[in-house]
């Protein structure tokens, strides 16, 4: 997710030439390629979910039940820029328990029907039981009957699977009984990211990607290789800190460029704190794919 004010946000100052190189193995030509635009319906994998191609994040510096949106937009303002953004076409949501963001979600369904859009939030449950309080809170805090993505959350060690195996497997019954349509996880270091690519459990992965590397996984050139491998299998992946948790706020163009190029990434998600900012990436983004 990112952070930073409107006019920073609007801002763009193209990076110094040789500040950074995009290698071959990563690049695409952009002479000739067919825009891409954050409304766009794409496949999420293997999955059988259509999400629109920019996620509306809900969890700039994320924590402790609470968010940027959520602390300084409020139950109503979220649900606002939320109910905007699928006015615009943008049909995917994307929140987190740590982010406090469920209640919103709910008021944002009060004048959008649920089956128009996807919800994807994320977990720290580890066991079946504790896997189970959370499908039951989450439905009601969010005021749906079922959950389209659910997420263990900022998986860390190369072992995660052994930990989580009760949440796993309970989510495995979930989706049986079409409590939720499609789990994962998100990831939070590269020997996390190589066990979730080569977990055939993992449907979903959320992933750290960027032109610069910052505040990413590994180097770009390995994390992009498991990203391809993930989309060989044909699992869905969706890109986060596409900004750099800001760091790369003045390169916002280059950014997109460089995600929208990326054929292993299906959707990314970035966070917004306003209807201005919504709309300058909308328009960015078709143009941002063939600069």
């Amino acid at each position: 997710m990112m952070r930073m004010k409107r006019r920073e946000f609007i801002k763009y100052t193209a990076a110094a030439a040789g500040s950074y190189a995009l290698s071959s193995f990563h690049v695409l030509q952009a002479a000739g390629l067919q825009k891409k635009y954050a409304n766009d319906l794409v496949n999420l994998g293997k999955t059988g979910i259509k999400v629109s191609r920019l996620a509306m994040g809900t969890g700039t510096n994320g924590y402790n039940h609470r968010s940027d949106q959520t602390s300084e937009l409020g139950i109503e303002g979220v649900a606002d820029l939320l109910k905007s953004a699928f006015d615009q076409g943008i049909n995917f949501w994307d929140s987190a328990d740590q982010y406090g963001s469920h209640p919103h979600l709910k008021e944002a369904l009060k004048y959008v029907p649920r089956d128009k859009v996807v919800i994807l939030t994320k977990t720290h449950a580890e066991t079946a039981e504790e896997m189970k309080e959370d499908l039951d809170r989450f439905r009601e805090e969010i005021g749906t009957d079922y959950i389209d993505i659910i997420l263990l959350h900022m998986m860390t060690h190369a072992d995660w699977p052994e930990q989580y195996q009760g949440a796993m497997e309970e989510l495995s019954r979930a989706r049986e009984r079409g409590v939720i349509r499609a789990h994962g996880v998100s990831c939070h270091s590269f020997d996390a990211l190589t066990t979730a690519s080569r977990t055939d459990w993992v449907q979903v992965d959320l992933a750290r990607i960027n032109p610069r590397g910052a505040i990413m996984d590994a180097d770009v050139e390995r994390v992009v290789k498991v990203l391809e491998s993930m989309h060989l299998q044909g699992k869905g992946v969706i890109g986060m800190k596409i900004l750099g948790a800001g760091q790369l706020r003045y390169e916002i163009n280059d950014c997109l460029r460089f995600v929208l190029n990326l054929d292993c990434v299906d959707a990314f998600t970035i966070g917004q704190e306003s209807k201005d900012q919504m709309m300058d990436l909308i328009k960015r983004i078709p143009d941002a794919r063939v600069e």
